[in-house]
């Protein structure tokens, strides 16, 4: 592999994106704690949210794990305990394929909230447009690998897979993905330089998780019932018209 570009794409470029993540987590948190949110807009709207909400999280969690399984995964493992590389495929295309749609009409329904209601598109900066530009990018460029693995030949586990997992043991192959399909090169371009954005985005919610909760005390609610003091409580309502007299 003597080109300059290629060494840059699949051996420097992702190292400067995962620095860029690490540091950039590392950064945002000790100087803007304050901006470490999702920045909700449900009150400007919800009637979209409420369904395209979830759909987009829930398949993006499915996504994501989907990936941890064929990326993290090496396919010696699945090999031994006894998953042939048939099962495996029919199930990645086929859980792949809802979760790849779950994922994509959800975007697209936050898309379409974000930009036709006013309040919401105000709150949107510069950042976000940027994110989910790269966002949408990542994702139409999985349901493309995704749709080609049903009649292509490629097998990613013993491609992109072993290049991804060979630049966490600093033994980069970048060779691996010299020889990939474009769709596949360009989807893996276009992720890794999510991570680059990510700490400078809403994204950084991902990691955010209502752990306190789990140990803070009790809140404690008292009432403030009228009826409270000397006088002795009576069943039922009193009437509306009943106005106290000052003794006499």
């Amino acid at each position: 592999m003597n080109n300059g570009w290629e060494v840059f794409l699949w051996l420097i470029f992702p190292y400067i994106c995962l620095t860029v993540f690490v540091l950039g987590h590392i950064w945002r948190y000790r100087y803007d704690k304050f901006g470490w949110t999702s920045r909700s807009s449900q009150m400007y709207e919800s009637s979209i949210l409420r369904w395209a909400n979830p759909m987009f999280h829930f398949g993006i969690l499915a996504v994501f794990l989907g990936h941890v399984m064929g990326l993290g995964i090496p396919k010696t493992w699945t090999d031994a305990v006894g998953i042939s590389d048939g099962a495996y495929h029919f199930m990645a295309i086929s859980v792949g394929a809802v979760a790849g749609v779950f994922t994509i009409v959800g975007f697209i329904g936050l898309l379409y909230r974000r930009r036709f209601t006013k309040a919401v598109m105000g709150a949107t900066t510069v950042m976000d447009k940027i994110m989910y530009l790269v966002l949408g990018i990542v994702i139409v460029g999985g349901l493309v690998n995704t749709a080609s693995g049903v009649v292509g030949h490629y097998n990613y586990r013993e491609g992109v897979s072993v290049w991804f997992r060979s630049i966490f043991y600093f033994n980069p192959q970048p060779e691996l993905m010299v020889g990939a399909p474009l769709s596949f090169q360009f989807h893996a371009i276009a992720a890794i330089a999510l991570f680059a954005l990510w700490p400078f985005t809403r994204l950084v919610h991902v990691f955010t998780a209502p752990v306190g909760y789990l140990f803070r005390p009790y809140v404690l609610y008292r009432s403030r019932d009228a009826h409270e003091g000397s006088r002795a409580h009576r069943r039922g309502w009193d009437k509306v018209d009943t106005i106290p007299r000052r003794p006499k």
